[in-house]
């Protein structure tokens, strides 16, 4: 069963229509994108070809996957009443909605006085428990950064690139802030920390030492490449990985609500039989099964006192193949598309399991060693052959040398 994600009502409040538009249209602009849609990096499923095609042929970092609410951090500047300017945080969740929230601050690195502003970072909020007092407390586990000043656009660097500036502009100068006023930064709403990045070779101090440690829920592994550029919208250089029994499908869920004969009056007595729709794209969606509730599982959700009917749903396949509740997805506005369905149903069917994975880490490292080695000599070359292209240009000349012509 999935863990509960925190609201974002509860960190701040939603912006309104018109603010909203206008974010939109700022990341666009920052972003140097026509699009204003969620500019947010969605992985694949892992299948078994990953292994050989992508872990063995490049260089991928690897994470835990965290079970949390997925949003994207937007620091900004807006005036207050007195005309004055100051930083605005917003989160941006799936749905592309931006909510503001309040009292946090991340300054910049070289003046706590001054603050981040066009600075755009990738993460995910989690409840996890503090290792110091057990009690729960809410964290952003920052991952990627997509822009860190409006003249620093980091979506074409590499991912280790990336990562240098989230730690250097926005990570250490907020925890340089926590560390020096713990006072004043105890009211903040959520903690801000980066995530734990391993080379893809590091796998078994992943599953040995990082989860067991874990205040958070984790449900499986992130790889992304190295050397690819952060691209909006679904990614195949980032691979998502799950244990077979921890692989979820979102659906948009419809209810039918039998009915009365003759006359025709619902029945909201009877339980209603769960479907399942699948998206493909803009707004069509399609049945596609059936979710599996026992009486008490309807029961309970009827308890909530909450809307059902279109609303998505993530589920799981139990081992008599049915689909069954996790939890209502309302970060998300759509299902699962159809690529995604199915991609996941051959994970399912066909799972690469932590074995699989940990059987590959002898090549892994090897393979990313002599990759390693190439570059180091090609900078070598590099380096010779524009320190011989300088003692050429500053050989002086001679006597009556003159230089050679040109034929």
């Amino acid at each position: 069963m999935a863990g509960e994600v925190p609201d974002l009502n509860q960190l701040g409040h939603r912006a309104p229509r018109d603010v909203t538009m206008r974010l939109r249209h700022e990341v666009a602009r920052l972003l140097q994108r026509d699009s204003t849609s969620f500019p947010g990096a969605q992985p694949v499923s892992f299948s078994k070809h990953h292994i050989q095609d992508n872990l063995l042929q490049q260089d991928y970092y690897v994470c835990e996957k965290s079970d949390g609410l997925r949003c994207l951090m937007y620091l900004t500047a807006e005036r207050n009443q007195d005309q004055h300017e100051e930083q605005a945080v917003y989160m941006i969740t799936r749905k592309n909605e931006y909510f503001y929230i309040n009292d946090i601050y991340f300054p910049r690195a070289n003046d706590i006085k001054e603050f981040n502003r066009d600075c755009l970072i990738d993460g995910e909020l989690v409840f996890s428990k503090s290792p110091e007092t057990g009690k729960s407390e809410i964290k952003y586990l920052m991952f990627d950064c997509l822009a860190a000043g409006f003249n620093t656009l980091l979506v074409d660097r590499f991912y280790d690139k990336r990562l240098a500036y989230l730690k250097s502009f926005i990570y250490e100068p907020f925890k340089r802030l926590c560390t020096d006023y713990p006072e004043d930064t105890i009211v903040f709403p959520f903690k801000a920390t980066m995530k734990h990045m391993d080379f893809s070779y590091g796998l078994q101090q992943v599953f040995d030492v990082l989860q067991p440690k874990l205040g958070h829920i984790s449900d499986g592994l992130i790889f992304t490449c190295r050397t690819s550029p952060y691209v909006s919208g679904t990614d195949r250089n980032i691979l998502k990985w799950k244990p077979s029994e921890e692989n979820s499908v979102d659906f948009l869920l419809t209810l039918d609500i039998p009915v009365y004969q003759p006359d025709g009056f619902v029945n909201y007595d009877t339980k209603p039989r769960f479907q399942l729709n699948v998206w493909y794209g803009g707004d069509s969606n399609k049945p596609f099964g059936e979710l599996y509730l026992t009486d008490d599982e309807w029961e309970t959700i009827k308890a909530l006192n909450e809307p059902v009917d279109e609303r998505v749903v993530e589920c799981y396949k139990d081992k008599e193949d049915r689909w069954r509740y996790l939890r209502f997805r309302d970060d998300k506005t759509n299902g699962n598309h159809i690529s995604t369905v199915e991609s996941v149903l051959i994970s399912i069917d066909n799972p690469v399991t932590k074995d699989d994975l940990l059987d590959a880490v002898p090549i892994i490292r090897k393979n990313w060693k002599l990759r390693d080695h190439e570059r180091q000599l090609k900078h070598q070359q590099h380096q010779q052959h524009q320190q011989k292209q300088q003692g050429v240009l500053k050989r002086p000349i001679e006597g009556n040398e003159m230089p050679p012509r040109k034929k």
